[in-house]
């Protein structure tokens, strides 16, 4: 059984302090579980107003636009479900003691870009090396 950490509310990673130290992997810990319990709340919504809303709509216009409303809506729930797995990894890195280090160079990612983007796998460095790799490739 782990210890718990103290970590008082306005707690903030800083630089000064060891890079992953156990503040820190629970600062993030939590912020992870907060967000994905967020998304699970918003997904639990979308399911029930999708049970409420299987209505007959006689117009055809309305009915395009709720048809459209809906596919928006499943494709949003989509992006938010990828998001829930990649918070999952960044549970599990966290477990497994790689968090907060990049993946291509093995260098830590800084706390700030963590901070802004807890599921980052790649120091900004190495995310613009693959962007601009990217973007090559789609000109080709």
């Amino acid at each position: 059984m782990k210890a718990e950490i103290f970590l008082p509310d306005d707690y903030r990673p800083a630089e000064g302090e060891p890079f992953m130290n156990d503040r820190q992997l629970e600062y993030f810990r939590r912020k992870l579980e907060a967000w994905k319990a967020d998304l699970l709340d918003d997904s639990k919504h979308t399911i029930e107003g999708l049970q409420d809303n299987t209505r007959n709509i006689p117009d055809i216009a309305d009915r395009a636009s709720e048809e459209t409303d809906r596919a928006l809506e499943l494709r949003t729930r989509d992006r938010q479900r990828k998001l829930v797995a990649k918070i999952d990894q960044a549970l599990r890195r966290i477990d497994e003691g790689e968090y907060g280090y990049c993946e291509a160079t093995g260098e830590p990612i800084s706390l700030k870009r963590l901070d802004a983007r807890p599921i980052a796998t790649l120091s900004l460095e190495a995310q613009e090396r693959h962007e601009r790799r990217e973007k090559v490739h789609r000109d080709d």
